[in-house]
């Protein structure tokens, strides 16, 4: 990542986030030079600018492609990746930040908070914004109540709290109707014995969201 000048790429789905951090890092960071932007994934690896030193990533694309995947590809290219996310669930930080990403930043921080993270990725070192470093650590405390899915229950959870019925549920794992709604009575039991109630689909989509099984979109 030779030279003064750090070459920056943004893929977010929404347009006037595009535009507006594109124009305030052009207008204050006479070292970061904004090379490339886009909305969807093919474009970034497609565009004559590619490769460029940091890509700011969206973390909800919404065109189901994992994270760690988008991620890896970049480390591949040689790119650093900085993530930035409406949510910052402690396990999501983690699954980003174990498939090579150098930071992760909400989107709801200020600006200079992303632009401080890019100029640290550009270094090769690890950027993690103040809230999310204490979200982390919050996790790590004894009293984190995330409860022991078995993968079954978690397939159901994950299926169930994105959106589809217990029937379609129950059709994608090959399973019996009242199969599938015993893996989910048992997701709710575990949940309640950590003291996190999710009696509705709306508190079980929330818990997915809370413990990174699912985006927050």
């Amino acid at each position: 990542m030779g030279g003064a000048s750090i070459t920056l790429g943004i893929i977010d789905n929404h347009q006037v986030l595009l535009d507006g951090l594109s124009a305030w890092i052009g207008g204050r960071a006479a070292d970061v030079r904004v090379a490339v932007t886009c909305t969807r994934w093919p474009q970034l690896l497609t565009s004559d600018a590619f490769p460029v030193d940091v890509v700011l990533l969206d973390l909800e694309l919404g065109d189901g492609l994992p994270a760690a995947v988008k991620i890896a590809t970049l480390r591949m290219t040689g790119v650093a990746t900085v993530v930035l996310s409406t949510f910052a669930e402690p396990a999501m930080v983690r699954e980003c930040i174990s498939a090579g990403a150098l930071g992760f930043v909400p989107k709801s921080e200020d600006a200079s908070v992303i632009l401080d993270a890019v100029r640290t990725a550009a270094r090769g070192d690890t950027y993690l914004s103040a809230a999310v470093a204490a979200a982390l650590l919050a996790d790590d405390a004894p009293d984190a109540a995330v409860p022991k899915l078995s993968d079954q229950e978690r397939r159901v959870l994950v299926l169930y709290a994105s959106g589809l019925p217990m029937k379609s549920v129950a059709r994608r794992l090959d399973v019996g109707y009242e199969t599938a709604k015993s893996y989910l009575g048992r997701v709710r039991e575990k949940y309640a014995e950590c003291g996190r109630e999710a009696r509705s689909k709306i508190d079980l989509r929330r818990r997915a969201v809370e413990d990174g099984l699912i985006s927050g979109r």
